[in-house]
Parts: C-alpha cells; structure tokens; sequence
C-alpha cells in the first residue's frame, strides 16, 4: 500500500486498522481510497473517503450490514446513509479517539468503473479492485455552461425579489447557491483547476476568491443587493463566448436589480473587481 506523504499518522493508523478487519470480511473484494488521499493532498483536517468493493451476490448484505461493518472498524459515534448527496450507496461517519470522519461507498465490484476520480487501492483480492478499475477511467464532471446560462437570470431575479420583499435569509441562501453552483466551479474551471464548488479556492484560485469576499452578503438588504450585482459581474466575465445568450432575460433581470436597489447612495463608487480586467471566455 502506498501512502500519501501528505497523511498524518491519525490517517494511516485508521487505515491499517480498518484494513485489518476488512480483509477478514469473505464477501469483500478490495477497499480504495479516494479524495485527498488519492491526490496527496491532506491535512489535519482532511477526512477519509474510501470505496468498499464487495462482491456482486454480497452486495445487498454488506449494505444491510454496513452500520456494522462500520462499527467493527473503530470508536463509532455516528453515522447515516448519503441520500442527501444523491448516494445512498454512501455512509458517512464520525470516529473518535482520534475525531475522524470517514466515507465508506459500498460498490459491488462490477459498479467500480463508473466514477469521477481515480481511486488508489490500499488492499484486493487477487487484484479484481484494479482490474475493475482498470476497465474505465474516472472523468469529474464539468459545468453545463449553456444549463447556467438558461437559468443564471432566473436566479439573480428571484434572489433580487427576496431582498426586495425582505426575506435576507433566503436571499443569502441563493447566493451562496450561486457561489458554489456558478461562480466556483466556472472560476475554478478558467483556473485550470478541478470545479468542484467552492472547495479550496482560497488555496487554487486566490484570484478567484478575492473576487468572492465580495458576494458573502450580511443579513442586510444593501448588502444583499450589492452582493447580488457582483455575482452578476463575476458571471459575465467568466461565461463562454460561445453560449447562446439569453439577453432578453439578462437586461430584464439586471434592470429589475437596478430598479430594487433604489436607496444605492448616489455617490457610491463600485470597486472594481479583481475578475473586471479578465478577458471573458
């Protein structure tokens, strides 16, 4: 098994714990880890995500028995299954002595091969995990530019109303929505980086997260609307050139803003923002 340099001895001991239960269980294939383990790429703050691949006529037991396939791995204080995600293949943990959180994704062997990252494997029986593995290549999926563009200045009037109307909480949540669903991963994309929200941009992207400080709004309407209009400027300078542009729902929705946010101080001057001199793309 090879370890990331960048593992912490917390991360290594569960490991070579976990593997010695796992390798116990007859019905599992192989475990591989994912995420900052795969990419070198922890912290003390990193968690584990690691891939249980079980056998196909095993799979439906093992995720009957996944609570307790978890328990036997550690100082188990909670866990609940990942629906929320869109993965209820998924189990999501938090060990203590030392505090962890810990993924475990129950696959059947043969399902290995469809995913977004590339898994290291840390323990097989005879070698099925990487042969599986070895069947496809794991592709992370990009934006749909064109499915935000469709649907960029529906938002920005809606989160606009909600200001206007004075419901600040839900506005806050849309441009939060915005952030991680829009500006990160289109900002992150331009970067060269993998858009996977708004996750380490202040680490990948400094430039990109300069320009965000100024869409975190407080539960104020001035600054709710100011927030809105500078998603609305970051947006223009990260979106392709070659989007079919909605223009009409664009200048609606830009002069209905405007409109709203009519106790602007006169005088106020707009910062320029670090994204204002980027070419759009």
């Amino acid at each position: 098994m090879k370890v990331p340099s960048t593992a912490l001895a917390t991360h290594q001991s569960f490991i070579n714990s976990a593997l010695l239960r796992l390798v116990a269980d007859q019905r599992l294939v192989g475990v591989a880890a994912t995420g900052s383990w795969a990419e070198n790429a922890m912290d003390e703050f990193s968690d584990l995500d690691l891939i249980i691949a079980v056998e196909p006529e095993s799979w439906k037991q093992a995720m009957a028995d996944r609570h307790q396939i978890a328990a036997s791995l550690g100082e188990l204080l909670a866990a609940f299954t990942g629906e929320h995600v869109g993965e209820p293949r998924l189990l999501i943990c938090l060990y203590n002595s030392p505090l962890l959180h810990v993924d475990l994704k129950f696959l059947s062997v043969a399902d290995v091969g469809s995913r977004v990252d590339e898994p290291v494997v840390l323990w097989e029986r005879d070698r099925r995990l990487a042969q599986a593995l070895a069947s496809s290549t794991g592709t992370y999926p990009l934006p749909d530019e064109q499915w935000i563009e469709d649907r960029f200045w529906v938002w920005i009037h809606y989160g606009t109303g909600k200001v206007a109307r004075g419901e600040l909480f839900e506005a806050l949540d849309l441009i939060s929505y915005l952030r991680s669903t829009v500006l990160g991963p289109l900002g992150l994309l331009r970067a060269g980086c993998k858009p996977s929200g708004a996750r380490r941009i202040e680490q990948l992207a400094p430039v990109l997260a300069e320009a965000l400080e100024s869409t975190v709004a407080l539960h104020e309407r001035e600054s709710c609307y100011l927030a809105l209009e500078r998603c609305v400027e970051i947006y223009r300078s990260l979106r392709l050139m070659t989007l079919i542009r909605r223009e009409a729902a664009e200048e609606a929705a830009v002069t209905f803003l405007n409109v709203m946010h009519t106790h602007r101080v006169e005088n106020y001057m707009i910062i320029k923002s670090p994204f204002s001199s980027f070419k759009s793309y």
